[in-house]
C-alpha cells in the first residue's frame, strides 16, 4: 500500500514538472491512461480442472488478456478454485464482468 502511494506521488510530481516544460497537459487524462494500462479481475468458482490456458481462452473474447492465473495449493498443487485475469484496458474488464456466472 505504501509503495502504491509513493508511486502515485512520484508520477504526479513527474507530470507536474513535465507540464511546466511541455505545456499544460491535463493530469486527469494522463492518470486515466496509466490506470487503463492494466485491469485485473478476480474469478471465483472455477472448476478444479481449470488451468491457466483455459482461463485465458475463456476471457480472450472480451479483449486482450495479458495474464490469466489459476491459484493452486502449495502443498498439493491442486487448484484452489479461483484465479485472476488481467486485461490491457478497463473496458475489456468491464465487458468481461457481464459474463458473471456463465463460465
Amino acid at each position: 500500500m505504501a509503495f502504491c502511494s509513493r508511486f502515485g506521488s512520484l508520477i504526479r510530481q513527474s507530470l507536474s514538472q513535465n507540464n511546466a516544460l511541455i505545456g499544460q497537459v491535463p493530469m486527469t487524462s494522463t492518470l486515466n491512461a496509466i490506470r487503463c494500462m492494466s485491469s485485473k479481475l478476480f474469478v471465483g468458482g472455477l472448476s478444479y480442472g481449470t488451468d491457466d490456458q483455459s482461463l485465458k481462452d475463456a476471457f480472450s473474447s472480451f479483449g486482450d488478456v495479458t495474464e490469466a492465473r489459476v491459484i493452486s495449493d502449495r502443498e498439493t498443487g491442486r487448484s484452489r478454485g479461483f484465479g485472476f485475469v488481467s486485461f490491457t484496458c478497463d473496458e475489456s474488464a468491464s465487458s468481461a464482468l457481464s459474463m458473471d456466472g456463465q463460465v
